[in-house]
């Protein structure tokens, strides 16, 4: 067999002369060097990996703004903080209470929740042992987000007790000071979970325990020579919306009477303190406010508290404490309020004490003589019963 170049003629019998059979060379594949060889790319592969991040990206923001909303209680309301706030006891803190006794009593809400009040006693005026005072004074305090009652109960004390030193030189009035202090749904030895639903109860019962127990006090006495009994109304913190709360939305008892509220370090709105936590515009978190359970709406509670008591010649006195170097809520939300409060036409004196923190006003001498002062002003312009 001859093998040709190109193609082979076979000379064998049976086969025709002419049979063309492919030589080796041609069955060679032949590469095409006219076009380069070129790898196409697809638009699909180029955005995969930017997609994926951007997905990641916005996946973890919508969890961490459903989880704002979700445990937004838990954020705003933290009694557990420190780990031994509910296990605090009076007594731990007698020695620094300037010899003012306090004791614990229980109440119930409407919804059967099971709370504790921090009160205390004492008599103001020269004749500070007099059995029948000319006035009622309580003052429902109501505290920040966190901590329990008993370790503030030190700084409340040095200031009553201030208050009763400088009230020795009244001589032609005997008032008696009744403190109470409201322990939360859920801080300290409060049963329940805080909410601002469930705190609105839980101020309302302790409004109503200061009632019956004020009837409780002079309820044997003739109507007319019965004591007034004034209520003042003192928030720290977000403290200050759950009193403006209660003042604007809960009706006084019959014999109890709005006198006026201390906001000590208050702001606006939890609102207003979304924005001022995430001031960026392009962060999601502060245009959450939609989706609040807990308002603590300050800056509206007062036009409500102005058309609600600003009735004749009598209506609640405003006095606002803020600190200095407040970390947490800006000056400008409490000049806000004060603001708020001339516009509403409701009288407000305001005070900033120097160098104190946000929760540190009451820790500081002059903080505490800023409430003294206020107190001891109301306390002296208030009319004796004849």
């Amino acid at each position: 067999m001859l093998f040709l170049r190109g193609a082979s003629r076979l000379h064998i019998r049976g086969i025709p002369k002419l049979a063309i059979i492919p030589s080796r060379s041609s069955t060679t594949p032949r590469i095409d060097n006219t076009f380069p060889c070129r790898r196409k790319y697809h638009i699909e592969g180029l955005m995969l990996a930017p997609a994926v991040f951007s997905g990641l990206f916005v996946a973890l923001w919508t969890w961490k703004c459903l989880m704002l909303v979700t445990f937004q209680n838990k954020i705003i309301y933290m009694p557990g903080l420190p780990p031994n706030a509910r296990w605090e006891k009076i007594q731990d803190y007698a020695s620094r209470c300037a010899g003012i006794p306090w004791r614990e009593e229980r109440i119930r809400a409407s919804d059967g929740t099971d709370l504790a009040l921090c009160v205390t006693e004492l008599e103001l005026g020269s004749g500070a042992t007099s059995a029948q005072p000319d006035v009622a004074f309580y003052i429902l305090y109501f505290q920040g987000n966190a901590s329990s009652i008993p370790p503030r109960l030190p700084d409340l004390s040095s200031t009553l007790s201030m208050l009763k030193r400088r009230s020795a030189q009244w001589r032609d009035r005997n008032i008696r000071c009744t403190m109470v202090c409201l322990s939360y749904r859920g801080y300290w030895t409060s049963r329940g979970r805080p909410s601002e639903t469930g705190i609105r109860k839980d101020c309302a019962a302790a409004l109503d325990w200061i009632s019956q127990l004020h009837s409780n006090s002079h309820g044997g006495e003739v109507q007319e020579s019965r004591p007034s009994a004034n209520l003042v109304l003192w928030g720290q913190s977000i403290g200050a919306g759950v009193a403006t709360n209660l003042a604007a939305e809960t009706p006084m008892p019959a014999n109890v009477r709005l006198d006026s509220l201390i906001l000590e370090t208050p702001f606006t709105s939890i609102r207003a303190m979304l924005e001022v936590l995430y001031p960026q515009k392009w962060l999601p978190y502060r245009y959450l406010w939609p989706f609040l359970r807990s308002h603590l709406d300050s800056w509206g509670n007062l036009g409500v508290i102005s058309r609600k008591y600003n009735i004749g010649e009598y209506s609640p006195e405003v006095f606002i404490l803020e600190a200095a170097k407040d970390e947490l809520v800006p000056q400008e939300l409490s000049q806000e309020l004060y603001n708020r409060c001339v516009d509403v036409q409701l009288h407000v004196t305001r005070k900033a004490v120097a160098g104190a923190f946000h929760n540190d006003t009451m820790f500081r001498g002059e903080g505490r003589r800023a409430v003294s002062d206020f107190l001891l002003h109301r306390f002296s312009s208030t009319r004796v019963s004849t």
